[in-house]
């Protein structure tokens, strides 16, 4: 399949668990949460359409512009249901957000996801041993 085959809407689905595995892995292995409460509470500061687009706007400038040609095609794709916690910006920007990361991961590019995730979000590169 053909990244030009997959729709706006696959790649932002697919971008959501993405995100997802990022904030569950860095939960997990850098914050060193165990339990199912303390992680689910804690993933909330970085899954909420108002935090993710927070990420985005510190993400943005650093974009080549093949990304953020992806991130501006997700963003711009007709939206239905807005959470009521977000605006219809905030949950814009989210979703290109989301798509940005599902094209980043159809094309392999696993250091990418990384790198913006830190980015986004303020982290800090973990430490090797």
């Amino acid at each position: 399949m053909e990244l030009s085959d997959i729709t706006t809407p696959a790649l932002a689905y697919l971008g959501d668990s993405v995100l997802e595995v990022c904030v569950r892995t860095y939960l997990v292995t850098e914050r060193g949460l165990s339990t199912s409460a303390h992680l689910n509470r804690a993933s909330l500061d970085f899954v909420r359409a108002s935090v993710q687009s927070e990420a985005m706007g510190r993400m943005e400038p650093h974009l080549t512009e093949a990304e953020a040609a992806v991130y501006r095609r997700g963003r711009n794709m007709g939206h239905g249901n807005v959470p009521k916690s977000a605006s219809v910006a905030e949950y814009r920007r989210a979703t290109g957000m989301e798509t940005l990361f599902g094209y980043l991961h159809v094309t392999g590019q696993a250091g990418r996801i990384d790198e913006l995730f830190r980015l986004g979000y303020g982290l800090d590169a973990p430490e090797t041993t």
